[in-house]
């Protein structure tokens, strides 16, 4: 098994999994020490949901961009947000669960990506590889859906899991001076920006970017290729959308 400092140091996403299979008792264990991560009030308001079945992969396939990990990965994780069960539990003792509002979303979406991370951080000391997916908040409504969440449970982020077939570069990450901040945020100059920034912009793979887009910087791949304001409108208004369906909107 390997450090949990080598785990952190020389972690890399994983998009491609052999067609070995993930042991139940192994994917038991990793769930379980997941499930000790930190949790707001010891209300561990997150839901996980394992998909293991190929006709269910393929369904949510399409609500994942069709990124073929999906598929071909032997587990994909949903985390999901989920006040559900605890506002049941309430009910049950008398108790009146004020859990219908955004602030309480928030609280069981960070419950969750919680989990999500020490899941992956579990899973990749057994040597298997995760790539997280941040399509789930993207197609929200759909996902609930195909998972048949009920009223309480949104779905915050996917990981696919399995054994390597694959052994990628480690992402790029800015420097930790870039992130950092001593006491009080310190706000960046132009000068800063430039310095942060620039290693990752002269990186083989960023120009390869900037010309397969027919961009000039690598900000406008970003701004006008990845992640554009119209998708992020259009996406922010579904997930708007599914907190009022879902009952995280009483405010």
């Amino acid at each position: 098994m390997k450090s949990i400092s080598d785990i952190l140091l020389q972690r890399k996403t994983i998009r491609k999994y052999s067609d070995r299979p993930l042991d139940g008792n192994l994917l038991h264990d990793i769930l379980e020490k997941g499930c000790r991560a930190s949790t707001t009030g010891n209300m561990q308001v997150y839901s996980v949901i394992i998909t293991r079945d190929a006709d269910m992969k393929r369904n949510l396939l399409p609500l994942h961009f069709n990124q073929p990990m999906v598929t071909e990965a032997p587990v994909l994780l949903t985390f999901c947000a989920d006040f559900n069960r605890f506002s049941k539990w309430c009910r049950l003792n008398n108790a009146g669960p004020g859990y219908d509002n955004f602030l309480s979303f928030f609280t069981a979406a960070t419950d969750a990506l919680l989990v999500a991370q020490t899941v992956c951080i579990a899973a990749e000391a057994e040597g298997l590889g995760i790539c997280y997916l941040g399509t789930a908040t993207y197609m929200a409504d759909k996902i609930i859906e195909v998972l048949e969440l009920p009223r309480g449970v949104v779905p915050v982020t996917a990981v696919t899991l399995g054994w390597p077939d694959e052994d990628p570069e480690q992402p790029d990450r800015l420097p930790l001076d870039a992130v950092i901040h001593s006491e009080v945020y310190r706000d960046y100059t132009e000068g800063d920006i430039k310095a942060f920034y620039h290693e990752k912009e002269e990186r083989k793979d960023s120009r390869a970017f900037i010309e397969e887009n027919n961009k000039t910087t690598l900000a406008q791949v970003f701004t006008d290729v990845r992640y554009k304001k119209d998708d992020n409108v259009y996406f922010s208004k579904v997930l708007l959308r599914v907190l009022q369906e879902q009952g995280f909107m009483n405010q």
